[in-house]
């Protein structure tokens, strides 16, 4: 039986993995979204904008990463005010970096205008930086900054996610009027697909099947999974509401591959067995991922 133990994580490594996170989306940033002029919410999108604006008055307009340090400066003093220094912690730190990166990566088009690859390379590596960045119980400031301030002074109805999606998608509509419709467009499949990235890197790709075996012949299921996959089985007391009848629902969680080794079990017993097979996006616990505070 394969057990995955998470200690807890080193400190220096929480920062190694957000000075790398922080790198790779200034990357996507000014690499992919700014040549192109996608948008895809947040301080760095509105900083896109203002470069594109403010680019009219003078040849290459405000620097990414100064806008993105001057937008986010107000709101972090703001938020230690309300909040405190605990609450920015590492936050700080990967704001400070981003910009830095902003500043250090040259202006280099990768995509050449071509806004399928944008959308679709952009939004896989600011999906894998995000998840890095998150996964260091850290953000880079910008919006979801903006969206806690207003949800503990003016909204507090609405959820941090709710409010954020509403900021970022201010951002995106004006990014509509600067750019045009089609990068726009562009930039909502971009968000899209660093959304489903980010969840990815954060919840693992290791999905687990959970099962549930309706059978009469619970008894002897129960022990062929328990000696033969090494999977826990719990018995769940139910009713069969036409029958009326008292009985005992069983519940497993198995990797992927052992789903078709559980089925193959109940098939040999129960031919008739009713089966109910779910995906499960993570599991804690003997056999799967184990928590151990050192």
């Amino acid at each position: 039986m394969s057990n995955i133990t998470i200690k807890k994580r080193n400190p220096v490594l929480l920062y190694l993995v957000i000075t790398a996170g922080t790198g790779l989306l200034a990357f996507a940033i000014k690499c992919i979204y700014d040549p192109i002029g996608l948008v895809t919410g947040g301080f760095t999108g509105i900083a896109i904008l203002i470069k594109k604006v403010t680019d009219m008055f003078y040849a290459g307009g405000v620097p990414l990463w100064f806008a993105n340090l001057i937008l986010n400066i107000p709101f972090f003093l703001l938020a230690y005010k309300i909040k405190g220094k605990k609450f920015i912690g590492r936050t700080a730190f990967a704001t400070v970096l981003l910009s830095v990166w902003l500043y250090l990566i040259p202006e280099l088009d990768f995509v050449s205008g071509d806004y399928i690859l944008a959308s679709i390379f952009g939004g896989v590596l600011a999906g894998i930086a995000m998840g890095m960045i998150l996964w260091a119980n850290a953000t880079t400031g910008g919006t979801e900054m903006v969206a806690v301030l207003l949800q503990c002074r003016m909204f507090s109805h609405y959820s941090v996610a709710q409010i954020m999606q509403v900021l970022d998608g201010m951002i995106v509509i004006v990014g509509l009027y600067v750019f045009g419709l089609r990068p726009s467009m562009y930039a909502i499949v971009a968000i899209f697909i660093t959304s489903k990235v980010t969840d990815t890197i954060l919840e693992g790709m290791k999905f687990s099947k959970a099962a549930y075996i309706i059978t009469d012949h619970y008894q002897e299921i129960a022990k062929r999974v328990m000696e033969e996959l090494e999977r826990g089985v719990t018995g769940l007391a139910a009713q069969g509401m036409y029958s009326g009848e008292e009985k005992c629902v069983l519940y497993c969680v198995v990797s992927k591959k052992e789903i078709v080794m559980l089925k193959e079990v109940v098939h040999e017993i129960d031919k008739s067995a009713f089966v109910v097979v779910g995906d499960v996006r993570e599991v804690h616990g003997e056999g799967f991922i184990e928590h151990r505070k050192d």
